[in-house]
């Protein structure tokens, strides 16, 4: 077998001639000195030092030379690439010295000044809300009223016309502090209030006529926590007792509440029901705030918020029963009332499209915070 050919000698490789290796390094160190920041750097050692620049592509013609040319090639290609290394390496010293100084001036901050950064609260809208609905009866005339959460049994139901074996009394829909069968000073069992319907009771035995209250507060029931539904939840209630007030006045009363909350083309209806503490019984729905109607019977639009039926239930009322009136004391004969009670949160999910009332009791700050300050 016959020995390399080392008198072979090809024609001399264009890009490794001396003056075309001079030329790629000063390309090199004028984009390195030309670079403003960091990032610029970094663009010009990609381009310059990267598996494409010129050096390298340089670098890999090395091996078309002649053995006895590849030392010569090699040692200036390396001292060329080595300058380029150094350069960059010292304008990226240069850049960070430079970014750093920027950084001290652009972000210092004056630890001798007071703390005054207090993180901006928000009231809980449940409360603005209560508050609201309040505002609305109190320019009407009428006073706030509160009474006991823990309530006798006697206020919550029996001044109410809550029969003995009625189903809301059961231990599976009423929290009991003191059971059935225990008693309190007065001779009542003990019980979370289901409803504000007691602070109703209290002050007509302890006011004098003609009363006109509404009775915001917090009430309990035995229900599970979900989108819908939660165990302790916020009600408010409206009781009026004169004498001559009728079904017109309560209608009347609901118009203007819908209004004041919703806008002035609201609009209510009552449908009969029943409620063992009003005689007749009915229940408000008001005009669905979103179609205004429009959706009933239109499939072209339909909405989501009333399912196309157009109103919205919005919670019960009627005309006092005489039994309530007489248990507290009050001559039916002479005197007359209506009353109405409905849920806060219902009314918030409405107004603010809330779609999970869980929300409102987790203590989330990013739930309540929206709502802001409002007083």
């Amino acid at each position: 077998m016959s020995a390399p050919n080392k008198s072979y000698d090809p024609v001399e490789v264009e890009t490794l001639k001396p003056e075309e290796i001079e030329r790629m390094r000063d390309e090199a160190l004028a984009a390195f000195a030309a670079a403003d920041s960091l990032d610029a750097l970094h663009e010009a050692k990609v381009a310059q030092t990267g598996p494409t620049s010129p050096l390298a592509l340089a670098n890999r013609e090395i091996g078309a030379l002649p053995p006895h040319a590849k030392a010569e090639a090699g040692k200036r290609v390396g001292q060329a690439r080595g300058a380029v290394n150094k350069a960059l390496a010292a304008r990226q010293v240069e850049l960070e010295a430079e970014r750093d100084a920027r950084v001290l001036v652009e972000e210092a901050v004056d630890v001798t000044l007071p703390y005054d950064r207090v993180p901006s609260g928000a009231r809980h809208p449940l409360t603005t809300m209560m508050e609201r609905v309040a505002d609305v009866f109190v320019a009407m005339g009428y006073e706030v009223a509160e009474g006991p959460e823990a309530e006798a049994e006697w206020f919550n139901f029996d001044a109410l016309n809550f029969l003995p074996d009625h189903p809301a009394r059961q231990m599976q829909d009423t929290f009991f502090v003191q059971g059935p069968k225990g008693t309190d000073e007065s001779g009542s069992g003990v019980v979370l209030r289901t409803h504000t319907s007691p602070v109703q009771a209290r002050a007509l035995l302890d006011r004098e006529l003609p009363v006109y209250i509404v009775c915001p507060g917090r009430v309990f029931r035995t229900d599970e926590l979900d989108a819908t539904h939660t165990p302790v939840f916020h009600q408010i209630e409206l009781l009026a007792v004169d004498e001559g007030l009728t079904m017109a006045d309560l209608k009347g009363t609901l118009d203007h509440m819908v209004q004041a909350l919703f806008g002035a083309d609201m609009k209510t209806r009552l449908r009969p029901n029943f409620f063992p503490f009003t005689e007749p019984s009915a229940e408000m729905d008001m005009l669905c705030y979103v179609c205004k109607g429009e959706s009933i019977g239109n499939p072209d639009r339909p909405c989501r918020t009333c399912s196309s039926e157009g109103w919205i239930e919005l919670g019960g009322c009627g005309m006092v029963n005489p039994r309530v009136l007489t248990a507290c004391g009050v001559d039916p004969e002479k005197y007359s009332g209506f009353a109405f009670g409905f849920g806060i949160e219902r009314m918030l999910m409405f107004r603010h499209n809330v779609e999970d009332m869980r929300d409102m009791v987790e203590g989330d700050v990013r739930f309540t915070r929206p709502f802001g300050m409002e007083i």
